[in-house]
């Protein structure tokens, strides 16, 4: 399978791209700065020639958006907020608008958008979404919007952006 990795250069994207190459799955991976045989320039904002490695995939997983490894201050929260919407929005745009758009499209998102419990497993199914518990410190709070506004991006390509 052909499977292309927006943002794959992180720590996720390394292990997932040693992985499916190992399967012996063709990797594509779009990073900023590439370095590395299958790895295409994009800049996770406009539609450029990287759309030519979604279109015929058959799966993209976006890991793409600004790193929570870092001070929550309030530039870093809304780099957070801004990378991982606007790369949803674009790779959400290329593949609506591919002549064979991936069968699969997963998009990276974070166990903070869950209510911090131990009383029970927080999952798609099942899990209560954070950020209004009692004494939830702010950043926590916009990390949970940060990672509603992600998903909302996800299941609503935007065709007004190119």
């Amino acid at each position: 399978m052909k499977i292309v990795l927006p943002g794959g250069t992180g720590q996720v994207g390394t292990i997932l791209n040693r992985a499916l190459s190992a399967a012996g799955h063709e990797v594509v991976v779009l990073t900023r700065r590439p370095v590395r045989d299958r790895e295409v320039r994009w800049d996770g904002e406009t539609v450029g020639p990287w759309a030519a490695a979604i279109d015929g995939s058959d799966i993209v997983i976006n890991l793409a958006g600004r790193s929570v490894n870092c001070r929550y201050t309030t530039a870093n929260l809304q780099a957070m907020m801004d990378s991982r919407v606007r790369s949803a929005e674009v790779v959400g745009d290329v593949i609506a608008a591919a002549a064979q758009p991936p069968r699969v499209w997963l998009q990276m998102s974070t166990a903070t958008i869950y209510a911090h419990r131990f009383d029970a497993p927080s999952d798609e199914a099942t899990g209560v979404l954070g950020g209004s518990e009692p004494g939830v410190p702010g950043y926590w709070a916009y990390s949970v919007e940060i990672a509603k506004a992600w998903e909302r991006r996800r299941s609503a390509p935007n065709p007004g952006h190119s």
